[in-house]
């Protein structure tokens, strides 16, 4: 990956807000030609400095009425079983994000459900039923203070 100079940078603190302003918009923020800030857009995206463009959807207007962060603890901590917990979740549609960490959990999940029924059936097929998860301790958020997906820069 190539080193990100202070046009980089500002293009993608610009995007990291809006990712819908036009190559005019950004050209007149940066103080760079359209065609430059064209090139450099494309060159960011090849390199997979941006690696996606999305929506981001309200969870309420899905119908998500309870999100929870969920620490998982597996029995086994072999390669084999990792690998088959990471696979399961990537398949997991409630699983909005899967991490595997460092410390006391293995994992931590963040979950999206219509309801605690939904959250319930979930845990139970997902968590429960795996013969290789030892704990799992979920944490219903009350209160979202803070979501990002912006990248220091």
């Amino acid at each position: 990956m190539f080193p990100l100079d202070e046009y980089d940078k500002a293009l993608l603190r610009l995007l990291q807000q809006n990712n819908r302003l036009t190559t005019e918009q950004l050209s007149e923020e940066v103080n760079l030609s359209q065609s430059a800030v064209q090139r450099r857009l494309t060159r960011l995206r090849n390199e997979k400095v941006i690696e996606a463009e999305v929506a981001v959807i309200s969870p309420l207007a899905a119908g998500i009425g309870i999100s929870c962060v969920v620490d998982v603890v597996l029995h086994e901590g072999s390669s084999k079983s990792i690998d088959k917990f990471k696979a399961a979740m990537k398949n997991c549609a409630e699983v909005a994000q899967c991490y595997y960490v460092t410390g006391t959990y293995d994992f931590v999940l963040i979950v999206h459900t219509r309801d605690m029924a939904h959250f319930e059936a979930f845990s139970k097929k997902h968590l429960m039923d795996n013969p290789n998860l030892k704990h799992f301790y979920t944490h219903v958020v009350m209160d979202k203070v803070k979501v990002s997906y912006n990248v220091p820069l």
